[in-house]
């Protein structure tokens, strides 16, 4: 009897062991049924995409793995599969469109051991999450993230190249894009996302992630000699320093992450086109961000900023010495009122760079003269000063009168950081602050949970141009494809000193950009920011009083977004509607080109257009340009030269 009982046991083990590892497979299309999405759930999870005949991921690996020794994703026993479909619309009012489309085919995996994944597929990507329903909190040692691909096919990578304080994981996240092919990525090397494939035949996919909180934002690396990209994760911070004005790690935990156990993880993001001008307007962080924790939104006011720190404080023809002083921000408001911006900022300097309650300035005085103005006051700080004591200061400046703060110096996507952001948003929303988070990764959808935060830095901006970097043209014209898929990025445009390739050069205290003037006009239409700032220095724009008046007319957040043309590194050019009025806009690399604009995204109708394009000489003074004035009607195509680093603005008003 104790023989057959210890062999129906052996029996049922290797049965339930088989089991475990039988493959099953699943697949779900999206809405039009061009893209294909395979999951594989056994052994291992592996998980796979086409874009019609056309292999985009092929089998990769994805688990995560607990400090315990589990695994998520080891010999999987499926409990549960289920499949909906969803078209919804999502309202979104701080944006580049009011609304948002939000329609796809969702699979919902539940596995033995309390957790699952959740994979969606649009007409326009795939994504997927873990969840986890457990008990108590989890230890997460690391996650396995893969993205391997047929060929050996080019990706546009920004690179971790300025490690700061000797930690791989402390960084700007600023980088221009290396253009390598996948086996050639080095070993031990860091990029940070979205990340752009070239999958040839005009097709190309970005990967990106959304929905990133309480848990450390991904990177990604490859294998030499492999066609694959891998996911990277900061381990937790476990002792921490003040090093000038960074808060920076010293040590590292052996895991990534220390979370509740019932949760929903990051998503896993591929977005596909078959166009590069598809990639300039992707919507996808919208609707797969968490919902917005703000029903009020009425103090939510985007607008543009009168900025001192970039032009130096460099004001003339006045009767008192230019600086951090109170006759200098009242310069400022003037300025800003009489070209009806809502904001300035008062940068570095008007604090203790540690402990803003050490204060160099009357903020008060300044703040009551903008308020006299009708113009706002945003305040600088470094995250460390401002996480201090998060709700003893904003206590305080919120009942000043002050409208916001400009937070610096993150330089981490570690689980602390992403957390403490979140928390932040929270905290300033309850005090009916905006929050301009500079220095910080990129945004994955915070800016529709918490729709306060107004911008994010996370990209290689004109503040660079103060000490010098090489082809930023050709950087504008690849961020609208790639970098701000993740969201709205504060690259704080309005040079009116425009430089040509040779005579470009860095001047820290008076500085110039590189390309044309209307590159940089046309920055206002192109970049996406709720928050947009003009750089340059009060003096100087009142002298260029007519480039002034065409920035300042161009509103930051729009009804609705059109991508008209453009090339990855070469050129973009794209229209954007408030109300009635259309702005377009196009920008070119360092090659001067001949590009057409079809006006068909206008209705019928007839549109004054006022028209900013590159002068004649252009080619040897970047300066240089040229307005018209004329009428235009839908369905025209416009030929538009665009010189050496050029661009083209214009805005159209309906007559009739």
């Amino acid at each position: 009897m104790k023989f057959h009982s210890l062999l129906l046991l052996l029996l049922m083990l290797s049965f339930t062991t088989a089991y475990a590892q039988v493959d099953k497979t699943y697949q779900v299309k999206s809405p039009d049924g061009k893209i294909a999405l395979e999951v594989t759930a056994g052994k291992t999870i592996s998980w796979s995409v086409k874009h019609e005949d056309t292999e985009v991921i092929l089998p990769s690996v994805i688990s995560m793995t607990l400090n315990n020794g589990g695994i998520f994703g080891e010999n999987v026993i499926v409990k549960s599969d289920k499949t909906v479909s969803v078209d919804q619309e999502i309202g979104t009012p701080i944006y580049k469109k009011n609304k948002v489309r939000d329609n796809y085919n969702q699979l919902t995996l539940k596995f033995k051991g309390d957790y699952g994944l959740v994979f969606r597929v649009y007409n326009d990507g795939t994504a997927y999450r873990f969840f986890t329903e457990q008990k108590g909190d989890l230890n997460i040692k690391s996650e396995e993230a893969n993205f391997n691909f047929k060929d050996d096919d080019k990706a546009y990578l920004p690179f971790v190249n300025d490690y700061r304080h000797h930690d791989k994981f402390n960084t700007s996240f600023e980088s221009h894009y290396d253009l390598v092919n996948l086996s050639a990525i080095k070993k031990d090397t860091l990029a940070f996302m979205p990340v752009l494939v070239d999958l040839g035949n005009g097709k190309k996919a970005a990967i990106l992630e959304a929905d990133l909180q309480d848990y450390p934002g991904m990177y990604l690396t490859g294998t030499q000699g492999q066609n694959a990209l891998h996911g990277v994760f900061a381990p937790c911070p476990t002792d921490e320093s003040v090093m000038g004005l960074n808060f920076v790690v010293n040590k590292r935990a052996d895991y990534i992450a220390q979370t509740i156990g019932t949760r929903s993880f990051p998503w896993r993001v591929v977005v596909i086109s078959t166009e590069d001008k598809q990639l300039a307007d992707n919507d996808m962080m919208q609707r797969l961000a968490a919902p917005s924790q703000i029903t009020d939104y009425t103090w939510i006011k985007p607008g543009k900023v009168a900025w001192d720190w970039w032009n130096d404080w460099n004001i003339s023809h006045v009767d008192f010495k230019a600086g951090i002083n109170v006759p200098t921000y009242k310069y400022y408001i003037d300025f800003a009122a009489a070209n009806k911006l809502e904001y300035i900022i008062i940068d570095e300097g008007w604090s203790d760079d540690h402990d803003l309650n050490i204060t160099k300035l009357d903020i008060q005085q300044i703040v009551d003269y903008g308020k006299e103005k009708n113009v706002g006051v945003i305040l600088w700080s470094t995250w460390y000063a401002i996480n201090r004591d998060v709700d003893g200061l904003f206590t305080k400046f919120a009942q000043m009168g002050v409208k916001g703060f400009k937070i610096d110096f993150i330089d981490r996507d570690d689980q602390k950081a992403v957390s403490s952001l979140y928390d932040i948003a929270k905290k300033a929303a309850d005090h009916q602050l905006l929050v301009d988070y500079h220095g910080m990764y990129k945004p994955s959808g915070m800016q529709r949970t918490w729709p306060n935060v107004i911008n994010c830095e996370g990209v290689k901006g004109l503040e660079n141009m103060k000490w010098g970097t090489d082809n930023q043209p050709g950087y504008d014209v690849s961020i609208p494809f790639i970098r701000m898929m993740a969201g709205p990025m504060d690259y704080t445009p309005g040079a009116m000193r425009n430089a040509t390739k040779s005579a470009y050069r860095p001047v820290n205290s008076n500085p110039m950009s590189q390309g044309t003037r209307c590159h940089q006009l046309a920055m206002y239409t192109i970049f996406e920011a709720p928050l947009q700032m003009l750089s340059d220095n009060p003096t100087i724009y009142m002298k260029e009083q007519e480039s002034t008046d065409f920035i300042s007319a161009v509103p930051t957040t729009f009804d609705e977004t059109v991508a008209v043309d453009g090339k990855v590194g070469e050129y973009v050019a794209i229209a954007r509607r408030k109300g009635t009025t259309w702005y377009a806009a196009a920008m070119t690399s360092w090659d001067d080109r001949q590009v057409n604009i079809d006006l068909s995204f206008l209705p019928e109708g007839t549109y004054k257009a006022t028209i900013f394009q590159d002068g004649v000489n252009a080619d040897r003074d970047g300066t240089d340009y040229t307005r018209v004035v004329t009428n235009v009607k839908s369905k025209e195509v416009l030929s538009v030269k665009l010189a050496s680093g050029g661009g083209w603005a214009a805005r159209f008003e309906k007559v009739n």
